[in-house]
């Protein structure tokens, strides 16, 4: 649900859901959905990248994440993930995020999904206020194996932010080839405020875009893997903004 604002992550490829009402050998198939299912992923990544930034340096990150979703369409969800602050201790070495919303089918072939995302650095060691709120929403459109979307985020002034606000606005291409459990990916993302990958880097400029292309596949039954090549506009500093290859490996359930 929350692919491209959380950024490039094993939830860009993986998504499933299994019942909570009953155990699956207690069901049949004449047994009704469930109303509320429970999907969740695990998944290496060799770089934590956020909308282009790395947030783990560089280097390897765990992540994780469980949702609960109603039949009505609503949801609820957490998600995390190792970061390296540089050892500076403003974020810490963790991530989590949680967030709920709404999403369903409004038209044939159209999805709307609308919800509120909270950041949070549990870890962080200097007392500061890193902790921020972003509300977003986003349209699917599916043609038989492909499917575009395109969404915004946008995050109001907050301390966190030092009292600046911060727009995202995105587009996702995704295609499944015929025949073959590959899939191709393709982001574009502009970002228009203090969290800017040029700002990140130290420049003065408070926009820039971020894109990446990828392909993923099934291997080994359950495990899914990915290959992606993601960039940043603006000055290329080494484990932070410069573009790299971010290969991960997961596991949806």
């Amino acid at each position: 649900m929350l692919t491209s604002i959380r950024g490039l992550t094993v939830a860009t490829f993986l998504s499933s859901a299994v019942m909570i009402a009953a155990p699956a050998q207690a069901q049949d198939a004449t047994d009704p959905p469930a109303a509320v299912e429970v999907s969740g992923n695990v998944a290496i990544t060799s770089d934590y990248r956020f909308r282009g930034v790395s947030l783990s340096g560089g280097d390897l990150a765990i992540q994780g994440g469980i949702d609960l979703a109603h039949e009505s369409g609503f949801y609820i969800g957490t998600w995390g993930s190792s970061i390296d602050d540089g050892g500076t201790d403003l974020l810490g070495d963790v991530e989590l995020d949680l967030y709920g919303g709404w999403s369903g089918e409004v038209s044939d072939g159209v999805t709307l999904d609308v919800g509120l995302l909270y950041y949070m650095y549990p870890t962080e060691g200097l007392g500061a206020d890193t902790d921020y709120f972003e509300p977003y929403a986003s349209v699917a459109f599916t043609l038989g194996p492909a499917e575009a979307t395109v969404g915004a985020a946008y995050a109001f002034d907050q301390d966190a932010l030092g009292d600046s606000d911060n727009l995202y606005v995105y587009t996702d291409l995704g295609v499944g080839i015929p025949n073959t459990p590959i899939s191709l990916s393709g982001h574009l993302g502009y970002t228009d405020g203090v969290l800017a990958p040029p700002a990140l880097a130290g420049s003065t400029d408070d926009s820039g875009l971020d894109w990446a292309i990828g392909a993923s596949a099934t291997v080994l039954g359950g495990l899914e893997f990915s290959l992606t090549y993601v960039g940043t506009e603006g000055p290329s500093v080494d484990g932070l903004t410069d573009d790299a290859v971010v290969a991960t490996l997961g596991m949806s359930f």
